[in-house]
């Protein structure tokens, strides 16, 4: 397994750090909160990453996308994770892409993943309906109408859910609460009569929503993936999304520990820089240690999903575990060491705390994931 860059990857790394850097740095986020944007994103930058290729992939050559895999959409994600980029990437680009590719039929992928690939549509994954990630603890249900199916429930979090041109809804089909068995995903769209959708306000400023559904008809072309199967498809996307999110996690905890350091070196106390002290010199050595070791289990996890590798379902919970205690530390010591500016809104380095605790909650905790990582070892 590479544990290197390629030529391409390298190249995309790139353009995505001085895109993110100077087309949408922190500040934009700021001012998307501030004004209480009603998308939560610039729709003309998403266009933008569009039209580099970003939004395409996951998606083969035949549907307008160049299939270059999760190895290189984590570069974009990691970017984006150093300024906290609002951007549909994670729902659409990485969830939505990835269920349409994997579990759609020929006519589903003609019909939706043109218009993903080309920045037109906004599509979202439905799946949570508790406070902690559980994916299979759906209570949603789907009951057969004629050809088609009513679907009734309530999901939470739903990433971008609010302005989604069309949901991806698990809903149980059959099977008892908790059970892998009788899970099915449907296709449905965001305005359907019966779709209720209201916006949350996450701590983070990352866009979410609450969305009921009450008798929402669709019809049998509606359904994505095989009946009762959608546990299995659901998996693979979610382990490809643990791992991309990794990856924006990566760089966020990269980006809150490189602005630490160079606050060390820039205030002084007692006629030197604070980053003399013997302590803080420890705590950073600690942060760089923990975000090169965390680069390490990302690249495993990116590249074992593109290679379908039988470990890579143990390297995605691996790197999102990882992640998330990396970003965890990354934030609390940023804003411990910048003293109390950390603790103001005015300045920057709060922001990643904040993402951390939403980011590290988001497809699974630390906590989730190593209890995962054991029972996919037989523990």
């Amino acid at each position: 397994m590479p544990m290197i860059l390629s030529e391409e990857a390298q190249m995309v790394r790139e353009t995505a750090l001085e895109f993110f850097r100077e087309r949408s740095p922190i500040t934009a986020l700021r001012k998307l909160r501030d004004d209480n944007d009603a998308t939560g994103f610039s729709r003309a930058l998403w266009q933008q990453m569009a039209e580099l290729g970003w939004t395409g992939f996951l998606v083969s050559e035949d549907h307008g996308g160049s299939g270059f895999g999760v190895a290189g959409l984590a570069q974009v994600m990691e970017a984006a994770g150093r300024t906290l980029a609002a951007s549909p990437l994670l729902s659409t680009a990485l969830l939505g892409a990835s269920l349409l590719d994997l579990g759609g039929s020929a006519d589903q992928k003609d019909e939706y993943l043109p218009p993903l690939v080309a920045g037109e549509a906004i599509l979202a994954l439905a799946l949570e309906e508790a406070a902690h990630h559980a994916p299979t603890r759906i209570a949603t249900t789907a009951r057969r109408d004629g050809a088609g199916w009513v679907l009734d429930g309530r999901k939470v979090f739903v990433l971008d859910g609010h302005v989604a041109d069309h949901l991806i809804v698990a809903a149980r089909t059959g099977g008892g609460a908790d059970e892998r068995a009788g899970i099915t995903l449907f296709l449905v769209p965001g305005d359907a009569p019966g779709v209720t959708r209201s916006r949350t306000i996450m701590v983070d400023s990352r866009n979410a929503a609450i969305v009921t559904l009450t008798g929402v008809a669709v019809g049998p072309d509606a359904v994505l993936g095989p009946v009762d199967g959608g546990a299995d498809l659901l998996d693979r996307v979610l382990d490809r999304a643990r791992a991309g999110l990794a990856a924006e996690m990566l760089g966020s905890a990269e980006e809150a520990f490189e602005r630490t350091v160079q606050y060390l070196k820039d205030r002084k106390q007692f006629g030197v820089a604070i980053g003399s002290f013997q302590a803080l010199k420890h705590r950073a050595a600690q942060m760089f240690c923990e975000v090169e070791i965390t680069r390490s289990a990302v690249m495993a996890a990116t590249a074992a999903l593109d290679e379908n590798a039988n470990d890579a379902a143990l390297l995605a919970s691996l790197a999102k575990a990882k992640a998330s205690e990396t970003l965890y530390l990354c934030g609390n010591e940023g804003v411990q060491m910048h003293g109390g500016i950390g603790m103001t809104d005015e300045h920057e380095i709060g922001f990643f705390m904040k993402r951390a605790r939403v980011a590290q909650a988001t497809f699974g905790d630390a906590a989730f994931h190593r209890d995962r990582y054991a029972a996919l070892s037989g523990y």
